[in-house]
């Protein structure tokens, strides 16, 4: 006697194993996420890492002279045409938090812009104006709030060598935060506070008259 499974096609019984073992695979990856399910496999981390090397040395001139802490919220969504967001889609929900010096290159001051009385009482420091060091942001303090992602996008994740990568929104934050920055007055406050250092260190020295401007 013929069987109903013995007359099923081998096609569909093909599909019918892929869509099995897919719907393993989601599964696990719901699974991963549920309390207590690391401990019961007993995941245990290693930090097989290589010594740092040394690549290279160089002599910062830089006075850093303010710094700010920054914080901005990203929200990153990327959709494809004709295709629902459940299938492909992603939208992650990103708090960056960083940090951007500003500095004083003391190391672009040259001789004609020190000019000091014969009695060494006065002197005239002409400066070149504060900048903005690069957005430094910190792992510690920046984290994803929440990651939605299509089917497809999950699936692509099982072979990708990066899963769940988040440089795209980090990128983002960082500029962000570099924009906030620029707006924020920092190389002003950068600029008076070394005005007040170099007051008090030339005072220190016996100078009574000290002007300091900025323009180079």
């Amino acid at each position: 006697m013929t069987t109903s499974l013995e007359r099923t096609p081998g096609w569909v019984k093909a599909a019918a194993a892929v869509v099995l073992v897919l719907v393993v695979l989601l599964a696990g990856l719901r699974l991963a996420g549920l309390p207590g399910l690391k401990d019961v496999f007993g995941t245990e981390t290693r930090d097989r890492s290589g010594p740092a090397l040394l690549r290279s040395i160089q002599d910062i001139s830089r006075y850093e002279a303010a710094s700010g802490n920054f914080q901005v919220v990203v929200d990153l969504e990327k959709d494809t045409r004709f295709l629902p967001d459940a299938v492909r889609g992603t939208r992650t929900l990103y708090v960056g938090a960083g940090t951007v010096d500003a500095y004083v290159d003391l190391g672009k001051v040259g001789e004609g812009d020190v000019t000091v009385d014969e009695d060494r009482t006065s002197a005239t420091l002409r400066l070149p104006h504060a900048a903005l060091g690069e957005p430094a942001l910190d792992p510690d303090r920046s984290y994803a709030v929440s990651k939605q992602r299509g089917l497809l996008d999950r699936l692509g994740d099982l072979f990708s060598d990066n899963p769940n990568g988040e440089q795209a929104v980090q990128q983002l934050a960082v500029r962000h935060i570099g924009a906030a920055a620029r707006e924020s007055g920092l190389t002003a406050r950068a600029e008076k506070n070394t005005t007040d250092m170099l007051e008090g260190l030339l005072r220190s020295l016996g100078f009574e008259e000290i002007r300091v401007t900025y323009g180079g």
